[in-house]
């Protein structure tokens, strides 16, 4: 029997490739003759490099770029040669992520580190070469004008400041950015479909877990929309602009297609085709419940599934959805961590945990 395992991250316990490794091993600890295939997944955010790695291999290449507020941090890009061209992946979140700015001092977090890390992507496929840019988990909200000061934008307001930089800003000149991404294709794997501005906003919906207080979230939102009006009204209004605290907006300025991180990482996993050759579909997370980021990965994984008319099983840390909510997002069965082993347990040893979840799910549902 064929399984195919495709994790999102134990968010605080297990990446999503040591949960999709935590499951194969309980999983053939019960069915020692199953043949598991390791999908680890990704939506675009932390972690998206490490995924890809572990299905596309490649050449990681380390760099060092500017932090939120200016510090050094390090990053690393993917480069991956099918023979016809050369394609780097990019985690914006190594250089801007929430991790990095612990959810403060929102209106100061520049993108700085996200362009500094794709002039990097760029000189490394060459001019016929692809970059993707997952825009995910930013802690970043000023539109990407740093990304841009980084590739040589300028403006008549300071581009590396953050959203309280760009207060005032009418001037910008984009030429120089444009220059040096050249003719390489470039494509954002975004977390959300969020515009730059407005009600549907980047601001309005991220903004407080940026660190932007309730009452400064109206002010960043116009400085965000007189920056739109300055860089170009009619892209500003365009779906995904707003991923990633406006890097979306900055890489559409580039030339860039915005599409679904999900969409984008299951493709270049070739996620439908070996679905297609599995009997069955596991999938899993840290959390399976009501809140808003739950159940993307699982979700994404159960639709394509579907598609392939396989069974998808989900192994939580903890399940609080009911069989209804289930199977509204094409999820056969549901099981979790937490009725399985003690807490204690789980906090020590999630991978350990994970794998004996795995080989009680083995039990009902391998051949």
């Amino acid at each position: 029997m064929r399984v195919l395992v495709a994790p999102d991250a134990f968010a605080g316990a297990m990446s999503a490739v040591e949960a999709a490794h935590a499951i194969r091993e309980g999983w053939l600890r019960r069915a020692p003759d199953d043949e598991v295939d390791l999908a680890p997944m990704s939506d675009g955010g932390p972690g998206l490099v490490d995924v890809l790695q572990a299905t596309l291999g490649g050449e990681l290449l380390a760099r060092t770029v500017r932090g939120p507020f200016g510090e050094a941090v390090p990053a690393s890009l993917l480069v991956v040669d099918d023979g016809d061209r050369r394609t780097a992946y990019v985690e914006a979140a190594q250089a801007g992520g929430l991790h990095l700015s612990r959810g403060e001092r929102g209106e100061q977090a520049s993108s700085y580190g996200v362009g500094e890390l794709l002039a990097a992507a760029v000189d490394a496929v060459g001019e016929t070469g692809r970059v993707v840019v997952g825009l995910g988990a930013l802690g970043t909200n000023d539109g990407g004008a740093g990304l841009l000061a980084a590739l040589g934008a300028t403006a008549d307001r300071p581009l590396d400041a953050g959203a309280a930089g760009l207060e005032g800003v009418t001037e910008v000149n984009l030429g120089p950015a444009r220059a040096r991404v050249g003719g390489v294709g470039v494509r954002g794997a975004c977390e959300d479909a969020s515009l730059l501005s407005g009600l549907f906003g980047t601001t309005k919906a991220a903004g407080g877990e940026r660190g932007i207080t309730e009452e400064r979230l109206p002010g960043v939102d116009a400085v965000l929309e007189s920056w739109g009006a300055a860089t170009g009204r009619r892209v500003a209004l365009e779906e995904r602009t707003g991923a990633g605290g406006g890097c979306g907006h900055a890489l559409r300025l580039l030339g860039a297609d915005l599409h679904d991180g999900l969409r984008t990482v299951a493709e270049a996993l070739d996620l439908p085709a070996r679905s297609a050759a599995a009997e069955v579909v596991l999938t899993g997370e840290a959390s399976l419940d009501f809140s808003g980021r739950s159940g993307r990965v699982p979700g994404a994984v159960a639709r394509v599934a579907a598609d392939a008319m396989r069974p998808c099983v989900v192994l939580a840390g903890r399940v609080v959805l009911g069989r209804r909510e289930l199977r509204t997002q094409g999820i056969e069965a549901a099981y979790g961590v937490a009725d399985l082993v003690d807490p204690q347990r789980a906090a020590t040893d999630p991978g350990g945990a994970l794998a004996d979840l795995a080989a009680r799910v083995a039990r009902t549902w391998s051949m």
